[in-house]
């Protein structure tokens, strides 16, 4: 099987998780892409019944609407049973990057939110440890440059993240993304905690101790890792 196939595997295979009756989150990305397609079909034939969707971005809202799954925003419900979403990168002890598509923040809020999280990618993102994968921050552009500089004086190898024509990429949220390609993490949690304190980052992408199931794509057909935490 060839890389989107994979994420099709992994993505169908994902909806199995989903049961009628779930308010149930829905990430962003390529792979994420395959599992709403698949809802939408299990959906329509009456397969599952009265879900709703939280979404994390408005491409994820957009698809789940044009297959007629009702969606509400994070604010106006009060639990979220399952969030299922991709990841950049996942370690050998199942903590991860996130936020390759610059929605890390809205992930990362509804991950939080939900009682159980499933990650579905394919099995180029299994590694053992995380770093080779840019680690994104999302910062607002007040003193974005004095964020920077401060990036810089840590070492952490910061480069504003750019679209096809050389602007700053925007978040959901109107912020600028600066990746970090500081190499191999080798404490996420101390770095975690270090960017938690730096004013000016709104997010990072350590998604770390939240995910309870992954699916992993190989060429032999999906993988579940269950019971994680």
């Amino acid at each position: 099987m060839d890389q989107n196939e994979l994420k099709k595997a992994v993505g169908t295979r994902s909806v199995d998780f989903i049961k009628s009756n779930m308010v149930v989150g829905l990430g962003t990305g390529s792979t994420v892409y395959y599992m709403i397609e698949e809802l939408g079909k299990r959906y329509q034939a009456g397969d599952i019944k009265n879900i709703v969707a939280v979404t994390t971005s408005s491409r994820s809202e957009k698809q789940a609407k044009s297959l007629g799954i009702p969606t509400k925003d994070l604010n106006d419900i009060d639990h979220i049973d399952l969030t299922i979403d991709g990841a950049d990168q996942i370690d050998k002890n199942y903590q991860g990057i996130k936020g390759g598509g610059a929605a890390h923040l809205l992930e990362k809020m509804v991950a939080t939110n939900s009682t159980k999280n499933i990650w579905i990618v394919d099995q180029s993102k299994m590694a053992d440890t995380l770093g080779s994968f840019p680690l994104p921050l999302e910062v607002i552009p007040f003193g974005c440059e004095k964020t920077f500089a401060d990036l810089q004086k840590e070492n952490l190898q910061p480069e504003f993240r750019l679209d096809d024509q050389g602007k700053r990429v925007l978040t959901h949220n109107k912020n600028y993304v600066i990746d970090l390609k500081m190499g191999e993490i080798k404490h996420p949690h101390l770095l975690a905690d270090w960017l938690d304190h730096q004013v000016g980052i709104v997010a990072h992408g350590l998604f770390l101790n939240i995910v309870n199931t992954i699916i992993v794509g190989y060429e032999d057909g999906p993988k579940v890792i269950d019971n994680i935490r």
